[in-house]
């Protein structure tokens, strides 16, 4: 058996807003939406993997999804002008990423990262 796609859900019932946040911040392309469902991708084939933790490193706690970019500075930079709650600040960790927090406006915590 292949694994072909995992696709990380949101429940909310602002979906425009949650769709128009990660559009905005991920620079994402909607697939599909329905109303009531939006599906965005990536141009780029991205890696499936799944996680499996008791902590989110360093302390934090586990975060609904990781999303790792390019360049997390430019990221982080477009979170804070558009105002998303930044739950842990940009950092170096010592495992070999850079990274910080955010709440997505469903409340979803999302650890977006690049490696060093």
């Amino acid at each position: 058996m292949t694994v072909k796609r995992i696709v990380f859900d949101i429940a909310t019932n602002s979906v425009e807003e949650v769709k128009q946040f990660y559009i905005e911040l991920f620079d994402l392309d909607i697939a599909m939406d329905q109303g009531w469902i939006a599906t965005l991708t990536s141009g780029e084939g991205a890696q499936v993997q799944v996680s499996i933790a008791s902590e989110g490193g360093s302390g934090t706690p586990v975060p609904d999804a990781s999303i790792e970019v390019d360049d997390v500075n430019t990221t982080f930079d477009r979170a804070k002008s558009m105002g998303a709650k930044i739950e842990y600040n940009l950092t170096d960790e010592p495992w070999g990423v850079r990274r910080f927090f955010l709440r997505d406006p469903a409340g979803k915590l999302i650890n977006v990262l690049m490696h060093l």
